[in-house]
C-alpha cells in the first residue's frame, strides 16, 4: 500500500492531477477563513464553542456549519458552502422522476446538460434567498431561532454582531455569499475535469474533515485532566473503547458501502452472419445501501424545524419546551428519526431505481435472469429484491444516524467528536475516499502499477502475495485486520501512556 502512494508521484500526469487537487483544496480552507465584511466574527466563533457540546444547541447551524467546513463559524465568504448547489440537484432528481417532461429531457441528447443548467440556475435563486435569510438574521440575532443564547454571548462580549446594519450590508452580504458559493462550484468543476476524484464530494469531504481537529481537541479536555483538576469527565478506558469502537464502525460503513447483491443475467445467443453474439453471463449489481446519505439528510432537516419552531413560537409555555426536547434528543426523537429514514429510504430507491425499464431492456437486448420470466416477472424479482436490501440497508442507516446523539448523552462524549462516529460525516467520508481510491487505482493499473491492494474489492486483480512459513497464502483480508488490531494498541498504549503521567 505505501508503494503505490510513491508510484502515484512516478505518473507525471496522475502527479499533476493530485498536486492541482491538493492546490484547490488549499485554496478553499483559505476562503473558509475569510470574514464576511460588516460581520464580528468573534462572536460567532464564541457561540459555536460554547454550543459545541450540546446536540441540540442550534442543530440547524451546527450542521451548515459541519459541511461548510467551519466556514460559518467564521461567518467567511464560503458560509453557504457548496449546499445550495445539493439542494438544487437533489430537488432536480425528484423532479425529473415526477415530472414527465423533465424526465424525457433527461434521456434525449444533450438533455443532462440542460438540468444542468437548470440546476444552477436554481442554485443561483437559493444562494440569493440563504444569503438575505443570514444576513437578516445576522442583523437582528434576538429573533433568529438557529441561534439560541447568542444574545449572551453579545452581552457577554460587550460588542454587536453587525456594527453597521442596513440595506448596503444586506446587499453586500448577499453578493458575498452567492460568488463563493458560485466559486465553490466553479472549483468542484475544475478539480473533477483537471484533478482526481468528484469536486463536489471532495469540497464537502475536507469540509467536514476540517472540523476533525476541533473535535480532538474537545475529546483531549473531556478524557485528559488538565492542572486544575484532579480527574478527567470521563475515564481514559472509555477513550480506549471509544477508539475501538470507531475502528468497528468505520470498517462496518465501509462493508454496507460496498455491499452489492449480484444479479445474475443470462443473455441468448445470437447468429449475426458467421459471427455469433450473446451466450456470455454478466452480474447486475444492486446495492445493499442504495439511497447513501439522503435519507439521514431529509430525516435530519425535517426533525430539526419542528423543534425550532415550538421554541421559537412558544417560548414560556414549558409543555411546549418539553415537547421540543423531546422532538430533539427524547425518544420521540428516535423513533421519528427511524421512522422517517425508512421512509426516505424506500422514497429514494422508488424514484431513483426503475425496475420496469430495466426489464424493457433486458428483454429488449436479449437478457434475462435464470429462473425468471422476462417482462413484468422480471420487474417484480428486481423491485422485490430491491425492498429487501433497502430494509436492510435503512436499518444500518438508523443506527449509524443515532450513534453521535446516544454517545453524546450516555457517556457525555462532546457532541463535536461523536459526530465522527456515525452520522453523515462518516458516511459522506468513506464513501468520497473510496471513490476517490478507485479513481487513482485506475490510473496505477492503466500504467502497470501496483494499486492500494493487491487483491481486493477495489481492484480485484488476483496476484501474487506473501506467503506465511507453511505454505498459505496471506490473504489481504487478514493483512487489513492485522493492521487495525496493530493501530488500536497502539493508540491504546498512547493513550495509558499520558493518563498515568497525569
Amino acid at each position: 500500500m505505501i508503494s503505490a502512494f510513491t508510484n502515484i508521484f512516478k505518473i507525471p500526469e496522475l502527479r499533476q492531477r493530485v498536486l492541482f487537487t491538493l492546490a484547490m483544496i488549499v485554496i478553499i480552507r483559505a476562503g473558509s477563513a475569510i470574514t464576511t465584511p460588516g460581520v464580528n466574527a468573534e462572536i460567532l466563533r464564541e457561540w459555536f464553542q460554547n454550543a459545541a457540546d450540546h446536540s441540540a444547541a442550534g442543530g440547524v447551524a451546527a450542521i451548515f456549519n459541519l459541511f461548510s467546513g467551519g466556514a460559518l463559524a467564521h461567518c467567511a465568504i464560503f458560509s453557504l458552502g457548496i449546499m445550495p448547489f445539493i439542494s438544487a440537484s437533489i430537488m432536480m432528481q425528484l423532479l425529473t422522476a415526477v415530472v414527465p417532461q423533465l424526465g424525457r429531457l433527461a434521456r434525449e441528447d444533450g438533455g443532462r446538460r440542460k438540468i444542468m443548467q437548470y440546476t444552477r440556475y436554481g442554485t443561483i435563486a437559493l444562494c440569493l434567498l440563504q444569503g438575505y435569510l443570514l444576513a437578516k438574521s445576522f442583523e437582528n440575532p434576538q429573533s433568529n431561532p438557529f441561534l439560541p443564547g447568542i444574545m449572551d454571548t453579545i452581552n457577554r462580549l460587550g460588542m454587536n454582531l453587525v456594527p453597521v446594519p442596513g440595506l448596503g450590508f444586506q446587499l453586500l452580504t448577499v453578493a458575498t455569499m452567492t460568488a463563493g458559493t458560485m466559486f465553490l462550484m466553479w472549483l468542484g468543476d475544475q478539480i473533477t475535469e483537471r484533478g482526481i476524484g468528484n469536486g463536489v464530494s471532495l469540497i464537502i469531504t475536507v469540509g467536514i474533515l476540517a472540523q476533525l481537529p476541533a473535535g480532538l481537541i474537545q475529546a483531549w479536555r473531556t478524557f485528559v485532566p488538565t492542572g486544575l483538576e484532579t480527574q478527567a469527565a470521563v475515564s481514559p478506558v472509555v477513550l480506549v473503547l471509544l477508539c475501538l469502537f470507531l475502528v468497528i464502525v468505520i470498517a462496518a460503513v465501509i462493508a454496507v458501502t460496498q455491499a452489492q447483491r449480484k444479479v445474475s443475467i443470462q443473455y441468448a445467443k445470437r447468429v449475426v452472419g458467421r459471427k455469433v453474439y450473446g451466450g456470455q453471463t454478466q452480474y447486475m449489481p444492486l446495492k445493499i445501501n442504495y439511497a447513501g446519505v439522503m435519507p439521514i439528510i431529509f430525516a435530519q432537516a425535517i426533525l430539526l424545524f419542528p423543534s425550532t419552531i415550538i421554541n421559537m413560537a412558544f417560548p414560556q409555555n414549558r409543555t411546549a419546551q418539553e415537547l421540543a426536547n423531546l422532538l430533539s434528543v427524547g425518544w420521540l426523537h428516535y423513533v421519528l428519526f427511524a421512522v422517517m429514514i425508512f421512509f426516505f429510504s424506500y422514497f429514494w430507491v422508488a424514484t431513483q431505481f426503475q425496475p420496469v425499464q430495466i426489464a424493457d431492456d433486458l428483454k429488449k437486448y436479449g437478457g434475462f435472469i435464470p429462473g425468471v420470466r422476462p417482462g413484468r416477472p422480471t420487474a417484480d424479482f428486481l423491485d422485490y429484491t430491491m425492498s429487501r436490501l433497502t430494509f436492510a440497508g435503512a436499518i444500518f442507516l438508523t443506527i449509524i444516524a443515532v450513534l453521535p446523539q446516544l454517545l453524546a448523552q450516555s457517556l457525555q462524549v462532546p457532541y463535536m467528536t461523536a459526530q465522527f462516529f456515525g452520522g453523515t460525516g462518516v458516511l459522506i467520508i468513506v464513501g468520497v475516499v473510496l471513490d476517490t481510491m478507485r479513481q487513482v487505482e485506475t490510473h496505477l493499473l492503466q500504467r502497470h502499477y501496483d494499486g492500494f491492494l493487491r487483491k481486493g474489492k477495489i481492484r480485484g486483480a488476483r496476484e501474487q502475495r506473501p506467503r506465511l512459513g507453511s505454505g498459505q497464502v496471506l490473504d489481504d483480508s487478514s493483512l487489513v485486520l492485522i493492521w487495525a488490531v496493530v493501530a488500536v494498541l497502539v493508540i491504546a498504549g498512547v493513550t495509558i501512556f499520558f493518563a498515568t503521567q497525569r
